[in-house]
């Protein structure tokens, strides 16, 4: 295997700090948007990322922007916790566990609030984000009801609106002090889903739209 020569690794290594920076970035951010709330000055979380305020702002140009990163960071490692239990043990049930779970570590119900308050909610990013999870989550309930795993008559709307409420509070309202209660509550929802149901639900089953307008 040819060997970089000196030109060639000093153009790649500032890329590759600057990915590093960039994760760095958005790490602290989402740690503190959990604690503090979106409105963190910029200059807080460039300390915490141990990088400068012009870093910050080289990667992302205003608040907004490092906002949607962070959200859309935040759904795609969830879609991918369940996508991942799914191809290590093939149970859909134990990927719909995997991304409840995991749902809740990354501080969801804390972040997607953002969403509605801080940036344009139709943006691309956004949406791609969003379009992967919902796809990914109505596969794995498809397969897990398919299995007789799940109750049939639950939908990704059902399913989202639970994770969001049993993962509260919302940022900045002491959200690091609800995780002895957050995952002891999920896994009895998570344990209501399971096939076959012992009651009739009352109502109709929550679609993502119904989601998205609590």
């Amino acid at each position: 295997m040819p060997t970089a020569t000196p030109a060639q690794r000093k153009v790649t290594r500032p890329r590759a700090d600057a990915l590093r920076n960039r994760e760095r970035i958005v790490t602290a951010a989402r740690e503190m948007f959990v604690e503090y709330g979106p409105g963190v000055p910029l200059d807080e979380i460039a300390r915490r990322a141990g990088v400068g305020n012009a870093t910050v702002y080289r990667n992302f140009p205003d608040r907004d922007a490092l906002v949607r990163e962070v959200v859309c960071f935040v759904i795609d490692r969830t879609a991918r916790a369940a996508e991942e239990a799914l191809a290590e043990t093939g149970d859909a049930f134990a990927a719909l566990e995997r991304f409840v779970h995991t749902a809740a570590d990354e501080r969801i119900s804390a972040l997607c609030p953002m969403v509605s308050t801080t940036f344009d909610q139709n943006h691309p990013d956004l949406e791609a984000a969003r379009k992967r999870a919902e796809q990914t989550v109505e596969e794995v309930m498809d397969r897990a009801k398919a299995a007789g795993r799940l109750r049939p008559d639950v939908c990704v709307g059902d399913l989202m609106l639970a994770v969001n409420q049993l993962s509260r509070p919302p940022a900045g309202a002491g959200c690091i002090s609800m995780d002895r209660f957050a995952h002891r509550l999920l896994q009895l929802f998570l344990d209501g889903l399971r096939a076959p149901a012992r009651s009739v639900l009352p109502g109709t089953a929550a679609t993502m739209e119904d989601f998205r307008q609590t």
